[in-house]
């Protein structure tokens, strides 16, 4: 027997022939095509919300745990040491929103979440940015995490609940992109 029909006859040979390289390719084309009509849709863009602007943040599971509506604006937190930080924006435009409140709470190596002096709020500054000072995030339910909430009333209320990579961390971000009312 030849090589070549050892080849065509026995299946775990696989050495590229022109017809088979043929059939991988209409394969891999049909993948690809097939891939790119699910990732845009039927529209055919691939980044849909771009196109339409930014997207709102939905609030996340839980994160109005222990919330306590109107907690005080503060300049920190208990005795600080731990930053959190992060961004308000405007959905669509993406512009940074400036004197929106935002509160934050967590349970900390000062108290557990529930605590009322375990909760403060603070304010944007111009470019949409927030930050507040607050003691060492600890875990609670295996998880070290804060909860923050956007509760004004100009734009609907989100709550967050971001976990931190690690319970050593001493800071901690989160990102709000804000609707209308």
């Amino acid at each position: 027997m030849s090589a070549k029909s050892a080849n065509q006859t026995d299946p775990r040979i696989c050495l590229p022939s022109n017809e088979h390289h043929h059939s991988l390719m209409t394969r891999r084309s049909l993948l690809a095509a097939g891939s790119a009509v699910i990732a845009t849709g039927a529209s055919g863009h691939l980044f849909p919300a771009q196109a339409q602007g930014l997207s709102p943040t939905p609030s996340m599971r839980g994160g109005s745990n222990n919330y306590l509506p109107g907690a005080k604006i503060v300049d920190r937190i208990g005795a600080g040491g731990f930053w959190m930080t992060g961004t308000v924006r405007r959905a669509g435009d993406g512009a940074p929103l400036e004197g929106q409140r935002i509160q934050i709470w967590a349970h900390t190596t000062e108290g557990h979440e529930r605590e009322p002096h375990s909760h403060g709020a603070t304010l944007t500054n111009a470019k949409g940015e927030f930050r507040l000072e607050m003691p060492q995030i600890v875990p609670a339910f295996g998880q070290p995490h804060a909860h923050l909430a956007y509760d004004s009333g100009d734009f609907k209320t989100v709550f967050l609940r971001p976990i931190m990579p690690s319970a050593s961390d001493t800071t901690l971000s989160a990102h709000f992109v804000l609707e209308p009312a």
